[in-house]
């Protein structure tokens, strides 16, 4: 049976709406929780399927062979879809295209003897192929195509930007930039034509949590799509904050970490557990929260967002 996209979700679950050039909203949204593929090597197909299948309905991949498979990515996409679990148009699908300094030599999607522009194109057209789930090829479409990292110089990084540009809006709705800086990211929105949409970037420690950047991106509507979130927190998971949210909203610390973060507004985040009852865990938990939060628990809700923002550093 298609789950139905138009179900009523919490505040904390509901997908968010992307923006792109000149202020114009995308018809496509983006959940709170995307499917991470990396490293699922010759499980990515079924390990994708399971997800959407759980009621997942983002999925996040690359051209990047050394990490990740596309083409198997899109085979679970294709299948869940073929068997009437989901439907195209309620699928958020985010490639990447990953520089040279990210790649196999021996296996990537472009020539080391192509120019930067020759590469872009030959990694799309390479995404567009492995993630079509249409009979007819120049019906497929990416939701969001992210540069994986900046190149080695800002020209470089702008050279790739506005090649990506040239598929917006119609093979690609909006472009996104991962492992960056506030700099690199602030002279895209100030210098592009088209602005970055997304920015995904670890949310740990290391990086305070990126204050900083996050506020940036707050004020330009783009949104911030974090990973590591787990694995990189593990003092976070044992902090009191998280541990009460856990015990108040009757979730396990991971959802209750999760749930934060969320409430930080205008992130997401990319989950990539290879377990379909975490899979079903998670989701539910983020929606059991959510529900929790908008009902007679908002103060309690508010209290713990603030206590949690306080542990990050963010005023």
């Amino acid at each position: 049976m298609m789950a139905s996209s138009k179900a009523s979700m919490s505040s904390l679950a509901a997908r968010m709406k992307l923006k792109s050039a000149h202020d114009i909203i995308l018809p496509n949204t983006i959940p709170k929780l995307v499917y991470g593929t990396a490293w699922k090597k010759e499980r990515s197909a079924d390990l994708v399927y399971q997800a959407l299948k759980q009621g997942f309905r983002g999925v996040d991949t690359a051209a990047q062979p050394r990490h990740y498979q596309e083409k198997l990515v899109g085979d679970g996409i294709r299948k869940a879809i073929a068997e009437g679990i989901v439907k195209r148009e309620d699928l958020y699908i985010q490639t990447k295209f990953t520089p040279l300094s990210g790649q196999d030599k021996d296996n990537m999607p472009y020539s080391i003897a192509q120019s930067i522009p020759e590469r872009v194109h030959s990694s799309v057209a390479s995404s567009l192929a492995n993630l079509n789930t249409s009979s007819n090829a120049e019906d497929s479409y990416i939701d969001c195509l992210v540069l994986h990292s900046p190149m080695p110089s800002l020209p470089e990084t702008y050279e790739v930007w506005k090649t990506l540009s040239g598929y917006v809006p119609n093979r690609i709705r909006a472009l996104g930039i991962s492992n960056t800086d506030l700099d690199t990211v602030a002279s895209l929105i100030s210098d592009m034509d088209i602005p970055p949409s997304i920015v995904q970037n670890r949310f740990y420690p290391a990086t305070h949590w990126e204050v900083e950047l996050r506020k940036l991106c707050h004020e330009n509507d783009i949104i911030y799509q974090s990973f590591w979130t787990l694995s990189g927190n593990p003092q976070l998971l044992r902090s009191s904050v998280v541990e009460n949210l856990a015990k108040d909203a009757g979730v396990e610390r991971e959802v209750a970490l999760y749930c934060l973060v969320l409430g930080l507004e205008r992130v997401c985040i990319l989950d990539g557990t290879t377990n379909p009852e975490h899979m079903r865990g998670d989701l539910a938990g983020v929606e059991m929260v959510g529900s929790w939060a908008d009902g007679e628990n908002k103060v309690r809700w508010q209290q713990a967002l603030q206590d949690f923002k306080g542990v990050i550093g963010q005023a």
